[in-house]
């Protein structure tokens, strides 16, 4: 009994998504590593995760494969230097672009908007995060309240010092004025 065909789209939840991530991903190691022990083949893997985690998986050494590769398909180390500089600034620039895009997201899920993609456990999470922020801005707040009450407090005190000697020396004066 086989499985059903997967249509194949971006999975719009991230948990899936990372989850689907993983299991593929151990599931293409595996394979690539059976590849190479029942056919006696040179394989060379690299897996780049969304956040751009590398992954990989070589039968003989990834250098050994890539370089025997490059050979293969005429690459000279020359011609290649630009093309790996560009395609490392490619990579940093779409996973910037996706960091955005994710921190934008979760700026939106914050402030009560867009929830209609988070699932349940998605929306717990964002609440435990929203209660454990307003503690702490309470907290803060009331760190704040209970200094400035110290402070006030204290500025009474001296007032309240600088009150009464006013008192005693308005009291010295009429003694010494009358003696």
């Amino acid at each position: 009994m086989g499985r059903g065909k997967v249509e194949l789209k971006r999975i719009e939840n991230q948990t899936n998504r990372q989850v689907t991530f993983s299991k593929r991903r151990n599931g293409l190691l595996k394979k690539a590593y059976e590849l190479s022990i029942l056919c006696d083949a040179e394989v060379a893997l690299l897996l780049f995760s969304p956040s751009g985690k590398a992954y990989n998986f070589a039968s003989h050494g990834i250098e050994r494969t890539i370089l025997r590769y490059k050979n293969e398909v005429g690459l000279s180390k020359n011609s290649d230097q630009g093309l790996r500089a560009m395609e490392v600034w490619r990579t940093k620039i779409d996973d910037m672009t996706r960091t955005i895009h994710e921190l934008e997201a979760r700026d939106k899920h914050l402030a009560g908007e867009e929830l209609s993609s988070l699932g349940m456990k998605e929306l717990k999470q964002l609440e435990r995060q929203l209660k454990i922020g307003v503690e702490r801005i309470r907290s803060k707040k009331h760190k704040i309240l209970h200094e400035e009450n110290i402070h006030l407090q204290k500025q009474v005190r001296l007032s309240e010092i600088e009150g009464s000697s006013r008192i005693l020396d308005s009291d010295a004066r009429e003694l010494l004025s009358k003696g």
